[in-house]
């Protein structure tokens, strides 16, 4: 089949086998340590064991061990792995005639993974692989899609090859990846072209030279790296993203001029798959709105969703920090950081959804009994938080625990009052549970009425705010500092900087200037209210 053939064929997406996952993966990041026979089961998704949890593991799903090593500890987790297609552990793997035997007994694979790969790294490209749906069986044609694509550029030019975006993100890759340097081997394993590459590129002016030219360049690198053949894949003037091409030499005409037809194809296909992901993303959010709306259709959205309807967990998840960046940045930022959090809560509940609804990112968490929840949601959001951190600057709110579907809507209101409080603290990096910050929520939903009927301070608080604005005086400052004391001159004096005497006759002033009565609870009570609500 010649590569425009692709443009135009349509097949159905065959399952995605062991066999072929490993084919594509290659043995530069997965490789069989012991096998039960054929590896043509399917694969149905992919999930990290975490020995603190009940194992629920669907039919057909690979197992990450992460930590598990030994032979005993390996033998054991087989036994107990059900029916998954796999499990994968870190290199060296211990096999014995034990271990053999288990995999025989259960039809469960045991994969070994190679050192220099993350667990994030292999779960990551293992769900893009699924998700990409790039998975015929061997000796049959390939579908559409850039992992094929990829592979048909590789078979014309006879070397490996890497599909990039504008960000050099790999969006696809070829197989023959162990026959290229370092850099690219950890490039497919990150799905992301390392820094210090890029900005070597930058500085060289290659980027500049790949997005000015229509025709392919060539790119000579030093050291243990092999030189690359680029060209940019464009749609009219915009920029998709680029193929790059491990070759030594540089490639003949024809070699070039099949290099620029790939583009055009995979030009086609991004264009395509953006439309498509595009959809798919509107269809989810609008299923996940219904779901947190908890109304009558909230069971049938849910199903479709493949979402749990009992015992649910609202997460609202935003990102900070985002206003100085133009608007079609912004928008990329956040889909990248709900994709990510739906990989976070899908690889701890096989039946958690997330979706991008406005600004928020919102997750949807099946919990099961036992403990607070509520604290068991907000270390989820946190350990999130702790991973996306040096990419994401954001906050998470989290809900109430929602028995059933009919309290999903109030689960989510407590997030966003949650993630409101955060907001407002100027908190970055921030996971808060709503009941934690129940009494600032209810300050700010007051703020809200009293901003909406255009009130003001009245009474003592009144007279000092005036006062203050007439004399420049600090006398606001200073009861804020002895309230907030709980009465401790010498913590509230040190607090605003002045000598406790000085501060003492401050506070007599104020109390002569307001007629506030410090010894009446109530007194108190009101002008702290009101100093929250309308500041000082």
């Amino acid at each position: 089949m010649s590569l425009y053939d692709y443009r135009d064929r349509m097949t159905d997406r065959p399952h995605a086998s062991l066999r072929r996952i490993l084919e594509d993966l290659g043995s530069t990041v997965l490789d069989v340590a012991a096998a039960p026979g054929g590896l043509d089961a399917e694969v149905t998704g992919v999930h990290i064991y975490d020995p603190l949890d009940e194992l629920l593991l669907p039919a057909g799903g690979i197992l990450l061990a992460v930590g598990v090593e030994g032979a005993g500890r390996i033998r054991a987790l087989l036994d107990v792995a059900g029916e998954a297609a796999a499990v994968v552990v870190k290199h060296p793997v211990e096999v014995d005639d034990e271990i053999r035997a288990a995999v025989r007994r259960t039809g469960t694979a045991l994969l070994g993974l190679t050192r220099a790969a993350s667990w994030a790294q292999v779960a990551a490209l293992v769900r893009a692989m699924l998700a990409e749906g790039a998975f015929p069986e061997p000796g049959d044609e390939p579908p559409d899609d850039l992992f094929s694509l990829a592979n048909a550029v590789c078979a014309l030019l006879d070397a490996p090859v890497t599909i990039e975006d504008r960000s050099s993100r790999v969006l696809a890759y070829s197989g023959r990846q162990d026959e290229a340097d370092p850099g690219r081997i950890e490039t497919v394993l990150g799905r992301q072209v390392p820094e210090r590459y890029q900005r070597m590129l930058d500085e060289r002016g290659f980027f500049k030279q790949l997005y000015h030219s229509r025709e392919p360049i060539y790119i000579e690198l030093s050291g243990e790296s092999i030189n690359r053949a680029a060209v940019a894949v464009r749609s009219g003037d915009e920029i998709l993203g680029s193929i790059w091409v491990a070759v030594r030499e540089p490639l003949t005409e024809q070699r070039q001029r099949a290099l620029a037809d790939a583009a055009k194809i995979v030009a086609l296909q991004l264009l395509r798959e953006r439309a498509g992901a595009d959809t798919r993303r509107r269809l989810r959010a609008e299923l996940l709105s219904t779901v947190l709306a908890g109304g009558i259709d909230a069971a049938d959205a849910a199903g479709r969703l493949g979402v749990a309807s009992e015992r649910l967990c609202v997460l609202a998840a935003q990102l900070t920090g985002t206003s100085e960046i133009d608007s079609a940045r912004m928008e990329s930022d956040r889909q990248r950081f709900c994709d990510a959090l739906a990989l976070h809560v899908g690889a701890i509940h096989p039946r958690a959804a997330a979706a991008l609804v406005g600004s928020v990112a919102y997750a949807v968490l099946p919990l099961r009994s036992g403990g607070d929840e509520e604290t068991r949601a907000v270390h989820v959001a946190e350990s999130f938080l702790a991973r996306v951190g040096p990419r994401h600057a954001a906050n998470v709110g989290v809900g109430r625990l929602a028995a059933d579907l009919s309290e999903v809507a109030r689960s989510r209101a407590d997030a966003d009052r949650a993630l409101r409080v955060l907001r407002a603290r100027g908190a970055a990096g921030a996971a808060a549970g709503y009941t934690t910050v129940h009494f600032e929520s209810l300050l700010l939903q007051i703020a809200d009425v009293v901003a909406a009927e255009e009130q003001a301070p009245t009474g003592p608080y009144e007279r000092l705010l005036a006062h203050d604005r007439e004399h420049g005086s600090e006398l606001a400052v200073t009861l804020r500092a002895y309230l907030d004391a709980f009465g401790d001159v010498n913590a509230a004096s040190a607090r605003v900087h002045v000598h406790p005497n000085t501060f003492r006759y401050r506070l007599k002033r104020l109390t002569e200037i307001s007629g506030l009565d410090l010894s009446d609870a109530d007194a108190r009570l009101s002008v702290m209210l009101q100093m929250r609500i309308f500041g000082l």
